[in-house]
């Protein structure tokens, strides 16, 4: 047998004479079994349908070659396999505006996916936030293609710094779960190039190696088979030379979806199962196979033959005391504090009885069980973590389902903390019975390809769109049952994107948001609420006071049109009036800015801005940068997100920040030469911090 494996230290050269090789040997069969994913079905049946019990075969692979295959797990909350380290969801980080940290945790994603037998991950979730009613809205970033498209890149660097292929998702378009399969969203070329792509290939330009397709259409044609996504955009204009496989399960409808530049379907071969015969039968040319597997391959060896920064990769490092640490440091930085009149933080000294209220305050609730569900060893409820942090504070619980009590347990208490929000059953990936193979393993029809899998019982349906932006009324009555008490009341939301707050903020004390903290958000709520750190967040979205003000959207929809405008963008056009606008978030310590300055740099500029920590305790404060262009060229946002930058300060610490804003940020997509063209003129430069915001005028280069 013909060993062609790859090998450690391979030039690029080698590779390319090795990929040559297995195509020139291998058999249209073959090439055809290298265009899929193998085994998932049985396999996730016999696993009583544990998504991340094992490692997915996706694509690659030729045994009679010595070729390996990919294996796959997802992501983004973490390794979404065994027990791994879990993270705040991305929603919550993407509130840190932390790349430094986002990339830290992909770097030990990507020791924990090859120390648990994996080397393909779906962890870079970038779709972008149009709607809060969206059930996936957690496992992206935000509303702003910027922020979210330095959160991504800095995921996927931190990711392939160990050899992990990242796969960015899903191109494109993806913003409503339950009618992902069949809705067909209607959005021009210009709407594309500014809002729905600008993330993806910044991301795609940090070296992100493979990219998975959407279920839905884009004016008409699938996205997992369309060619100008896949082809014209991603490849012959972007220049992207990895490959892309599908999104699981009903990713491409036709086998011709190869030739428009689909390389892999995953999780099995249920429609390029006919791709020897498509080729027999002249549907497209067999040179389509072979630049498919040459794609897959060049990638794959590329990193299987690259140098590893770590001797070895064992099982010890899964969920160990630094990378849970990590995770504990990133529910700290990633709470945003809403409103605080006096409340925040609580003084250990005074605050001797505090009422916990909710039923989430005793939950292990990470967030959705759909494909990014991770099953760490240990997760710290909030009353866990309160327990834990201030022994001597005797904690009184009640839940939403006693009201009496709970009024009574506040009226004892010397302040309350009410947790409310969201759990896996109200928000996240659509699970139409309970299981990620989404019905196709109880499809008579596909008994061949699932073997045993067949006819397994059906569970119960969970997560998808929110129907409703507002609390389940049960918890506003508990808010108010708290507040009757006239105690201090501090409300903490779990939820993974923006929550409706009108019917009941007037009430309270303070508000923080959380989102879904991880497996030690516990620990960094405690750490939070008494004062050990300083809430730093900021939030990634808008926070409407009126629903209708937010884009149109409909769960259930066939068909839909994505429109410029959503999130601040819309708001500011149409004179909204957010409760909490986007890059909204207090602190504990109070922070000033001083001596702005715009520098040139490349075709973009870099902003110079001396930050000061005013307060009494260090803390951290967040930077954002709004371009303001002169919008007479073309009809354009009033502002637009340019840069950010997040720095640590000890109390009266000052330090001078920059903030890079690439070229991009002033320029707009003119659809009549299908090119990107810089507005002449005087545009502004917006910097925004908590507590004040600097102007200055600069002329792009």
């Amino acid at each position: 047998m013909t060993d062609y494996a790859p090998r450690k230290g391979m030039t690029a050269a080698e590779i390319d004479a090795m990929v040559e090789a297995i195509l020139a040997e291998a058999t249209l069969q073959e090439k055809a079994t290298m265009m899929a994913g193998q085994g998932f079905f049985r396999q996730y049946a016999q696993s009583g349908k544990r998504w991340g019990a094992n490692p997915y075969r996706a694509g690659s692979g030729c045994e009679r070659l010595g070729v390996p295959a990919l294996y796959f797990t997802d992501g983004p909350r973490g390794v979404a396999r065994g027990h791994s380290t879990c993270f705040p969801c991305s929603m919550a980080r993407g509130a840190s505006f932390d790349t430094d940290l986002e990339r830290r945790i992909g770097e030990i994603m990507g020791i924990e996916i090859r120390a648990q037998g994996c080397n393909l991950t779906g962890a870079v979730c970038v779709n972008l936030l149009r709607h809060p009613a969206w059930g996936r809205a957690q496992e992206t970033y935000g509303e702003d293609p910027h922020h979210v498209g330095e959160m991504g890149a800095a995921l996927a660097v931190g990711i392939q710094t160990h050899n992990v292929i990242a796969t960015v998702k899903h191109f494109a378009l993806n913003s409503m779960e339950n009618a992902r399969f069949k809705v067909n969203v209607a959005c021009n070329d210009r709407t594309m190039r500014e809002v729905y792509l600008p993330h993806f290939k910044r991301i795609l330009d940090a070296g992100c190696a493979s990219v998975m397709s959407a279920y839905n259409r884009w004016n008409g044609v699938y996205c997992g088979q369309h060619a100008e996504l896949l082809t014209t955009i991603l490849r012959e204009e972007w220049g992207f030379e990895g490959f892309v496989h599908s999104d699981w399960v009903f990713g491409v409808r036709e086998v011709t979806g190869a030739a428009a530049g689909l390389d892999i379907e995953n999780p099995e071969p249920i429609v390029f199962a006919g791709m020897v015969e498509a080729v027999e039968q002249g549907r497209f040319e067999a040179g389509v196979l072979d630049t498919a597997c040459r794609r897959i391959l060049r990638t794959q060896y590329r990193f299987a033959s690259a140098p590893d920064p770590l001797p070895a990769y064992g099982g010890e490092r899964v969920a160990c005391a630094a990378h849970v640490a990590v995770a504990r440091e990133a529910a700290e930085k990633s709470a945003v504090l809403l409103r605080n009149e006096g409340v925040l933080p609580f003084d250990a000294g005074r605050v001797r009885t505090l009422a916990v209220l909710g039923r989430l305050a005793a939950m292990e609730n990470t967030g959705d069980h759909g494909s990014s569900r991770v099953q760490p060893p240990h997760v710290v409820s909030v009353i866990e973590g309160l327990r834990a942090h201030s022994a001597g504070v005797e904690l009184l619980e009640a839940d939403e389902f006693d009201l009496a009590r709970a009024a009574a347990v506040s009226a004892r208490a010397d302040a309350v903390l009410v947790v409310v929000g969201y759990t896996a059953d109200d928000e996240g990936e659509y699970i139409p019975g309970g299981g990620i193979d989404l019905g196709v393993i109880d499809n008579p029809g596909l008994k061949a390809i699932a073997g045993s899998a067949g006819g397994m019982a059906a569970g119960v349906t969970r997560g998808g769109d929110r129907a409703d932006l507002g609390l389940p009324a049960g918890q506003v009555a508990l808010i108010r049952a708290a507040a009757s008490s006239g105690k201090p009341v501090v409300v903490v939301i779990v939820a993974g994107s923006a929550v409706m707050v009108e019917d009941w903020i007037n009430e309270v004390g303070a508000v923080l948001q959380t989102f879904y903290a991880g497996m030690e958000g516990g620990t960094a709520l405690a750490r939070l609420v008494f004062g050990d750190v300083s809430p730093s967040g900021r939030l990634p979205f808008t926070v409407a006071r009126d629903a209708a003000d937010y884009p149109f959207f409909d769960r259930d929809a066939d068909a839909i049109t994505y429109g410029p405008w959503h999130g601040y963008t819309l708001f500011e056009r149409e004179g909204h009036t957010p409760r909490f606008g986007f890059g909204h978030g207090l602190s504990y310590a109070r922070f000033s800015l001083h001596d702005v300055a715009v520098v040139p740099d490349g075709g973009g500029i870099q902003a110079r801005v001396t930050v000061r920590n005013e307060g009494a305790m260090a803390a951290d404060e967040v930077v954002l940068a709004f371009v303001h262009p002169p919008g007479l060229a073309a009809d354009r946002p009033r502002r637009l997100l340019g840069g950010f930058a997040r720095v640590t300060l000890a109390p009266g610490e000052a330090r001078e920040v920059s903030v890079a804003v690439p070229a991009r940020a002033m320029q707009w997509w003119d659809p009549s030469v299908r090119d990107w063209r810089t507005e002449a003129g005087e545009h502004r430069l917006e910097i925004v911090g908590r507590h004040g915001t600097l102007d200055v005028p600069f002329h792009p280069a």
